[in-house]
């Protein structure tokens, strides 16, 4: 599992910081982002056909008893935490969100804090990228995303202008010790970042 491996080597590099960033397929809302954000989830209290939060809409629509949309089988348990009784998952690092960390624009975030669009495609259009980071970092600034508007205007992604059909996130971070004897200047790294107009501070 990522996780796990991503925490074996920290400890074997003297327990050094971690960031994990890309596309997790799931959405702030999620069972997912619950998951690793607060290192642990009781996976029975979610329904399991929209672990990821990106098809909640699709199955909102069929009123079906809770006890059946939420019910685990023990091989379902197995396949998700390696063993059929085994109903909390945990992993042994604490994330937390480089956008969600950083205050930003109220037009380019979300409520949960992150950027309220990463994708922008025929079937769906939100946020499933993410720069999480682990104890010992302190994100210092992130690179804006693009409003809502501004993004449906492209008409969707991949576009001439944005050659993916993801958009790119830059986070800037710094050992949580230097911040600590610099308070006052916490942001002594130099950002190469073009955009760096649209670079958030916090």
């Amino acid at each position: 599992m990522l996780l796990s491996r991503a925490h074996v080597l920290s400890e074997k590099w003297g327990g050094i910081p971690v960031v994990l960033a890309g596309d997790f397929n799931s959405t702030p809302d999620s069972a997912m982002y619950e998951f690793l954000s607060t290192s642990e989830l009781n996976i029975t209290a979610h329904d399991k056909r929209y672990i990821s939060g990106q098809d909640r809409l699709q199955f909102s629509l069929y009123a079906l008893p809770r006890l059946l949309k939420c019910s685990w089988t023990s091989e379902e348990l197995k396949n998700a935490s390696g063993n059929p009784k085994c109903t909390l998952l945990k992993h042994p690092l604490e994330l937390r969100s480089s956008y969600a960390s950083v205050k930003g624009n109220v037009q380019t975030r979300c409520p949960y804090g992150e950027p309220v669009a990463t994708t922008y495609h025929l079937k769906f259009v939100g946020t499933v990228d993410y720069l999480w980071y682990s104890t010992g970092l302190v994100p210092t600034r992130v690179l804006d995303m693009l409003p809502m508007a501004t993004l449906k205007a492209t008409g969707g992604l991949p576009s001439k202008e944005i050659g993916s059909d993801h958009l790119a996130l830059v986070s800037e971070f710094m050992f949580a010790e230097c911040r600590e004897k610099h308070p006052q200047n916490p942001t002594e790294i130099t950002v190469t970042e073009e955009r760096e107009d649209n670079l958030i501070q916090s």
